[in-house]
């Protein structure tokens, strides 16, 4: 089996796609076959070839392995609300076993997948369960993406501890992504994250006027990430 990373949040809306398809590019960028994958998916486009979403088109275009849609995006609703309640609204279950048979179809032949949650860690699955049950049961690698903002202190510390319980994920590193320009004492929060999550960031994002994997690729700690993601020369 191809190794496999899970990308997660503090929150939504913390910059996972933007950090997710900067590692896709990197990881892409060294001959490796990599793919993008983001399992659920809601709020998205209807389209002739059927709903797309824009996240996971930006994983997939990142890639060097290229991949029916339905393959790097197998649950996609069109509302923008909580996956397992657009999932409910459509009738659709998503067992945690048809997640793990479909990770093992997707990535198929590639040296590694970089797969983006939804929401944060402990997102809920339609009728029960955790999309962080996927990379629990398949001991997936994680790294975090920290939304810097007042409350991240708290919301970190927590996703770490869930993550790391024994028996689960090992976490590979956190990402600082400077969502709110204005959060106040951002070196001391700084500190207080590289005590609270065990070291450095890999990387430390700006706010970015166009985020994008290109943007996000240019304030990556290259020979840390390659280091995590298992491709350092």
């Amino acid at each position: 089996m191809s190794r496999g990373i899970f990308i997660t949040g503090t929150d939504t809306g913390v910059g996972k796609t933007v950090v997710a398809a900067g590692l896709v590019q990197l990881a892409a960028g060294t001959g490796a076959r990599v793919v993008g994958l983001k399992p659920i998916a809601s709020g998205a486009d209807p389209t002739p070839g059927g709903l797309r979403n824009d996240d996971a088109l930006a994983l997939a275009a990142a890639a060097s392995m290229l991949l029916p849609y339905e393959l790097s995006n197998p649950f996609c609703f069109e509302p923008a609300i909580a996956p397992h309640i657009a999932a409910a609204e459509a009738g659709v279950t998503i067992p945690v076993a048809s997640l793990v048979d479909w990770y093992g179809r997707a990535t198929a032949g590639a040296d590694l997948a970089i797969v983006e949650g939804a929401g944060g860690w402990r997102v809920p699955l339609h009728p029960e369960g955790f999309l962080s049950d996927l990379p629990e049961q398949l001991g997936l690698d994680v790294i975090l993406v920290v939304g810097l903002r007042l409350g991240c202190l708290n919301h970190a510390r927590l996703t770490a501890e869930a993550i790391t319980h024994p028996g689960r994920c090992r976490l590979l590193g956190w990402i600082g992504n400077r969502i709110d320009p204005g959060l106040a004492r951002l070196d001391d929060n700084l500190a207080t994250l590289d005590r609270l999550l065990g070291g450095p960031p890999l990387a430390l994002l700006p706010p970015l006027a166009a985020p994008s994997a290109a943007a996000a690729l240019e304030h990556l700690d290259r020979p840390a990430v390659l280091r995590a993601l298992g491709l350092a020369t």
